[in-house]
């Protein structure tokens, strides 16, 4: 799992995290970007910047982007609030960090652990994984992946 840090959410910082997984991905022929309906998801200059690196991909040895964009009020289709939950619920809440520096250092280190586990059983992870999410692995209108305890 990628991230870095981010004073705002909005489409500049959405391009950051695309270059970003396009530099770590380089040998990857294609990959697919899944998302929510929020606004900085869906800008044109975002769409334009994902035309302009699709245009240049194979220049650049680099993957082709594919965007597949969640319907609007789809939480429960966003098993990445499934991993934010559970970090949040780890890492931040009732928490007493003596600075957001030390906040910020306990999730990397918490994701840096999470993706070393990750890596080192690849063949095993899914089990680690499947099965413990907060809503069944099936399309039902009622699931939620995000904790509703933290929303």
């Amino acid at each position: 799992m990628l991230h870095f840090f981010s004073e705002r959410k909005n489409t500049s910082e959405t391009i950051k995290l695309i270059d970003l997984i396009r530099r770590e991905y380089k040998s990857y022929r294609r990959i697919y970007l899944s998302w929510d309906a929020a606004p900085w998801h869906s800008s044109a200059e975002l769409f334009e910047k994902i035309e302009f690196l699709n245009g240049r991909a194979e220049y650049d040895g680099a993957p082709d982007l594919q965007i597949l964009a969640l319907p609007s009020g789809a939480q429960f289709l966003n098993v990445i609030e499934s991993v934010f939950s559970g970090m949040a619920r780890a890492i931040i809440h009732n928490s007493d960090y003596p600075s957001v520096e030390f906040a910020k250092a306990a999730i990397d280190r918490h994701l840096a652990e999470r993706n070393h586990h990750f890596r080192n059983r690849k063949l095993r992870a899914g089990r680690a994984i499947w099965g413990r999410e907060p809503a069944p692995a099936t399309f039902l209108l009622a699931n939620n992946c995000k904790d509703p305890r933290y929303q």
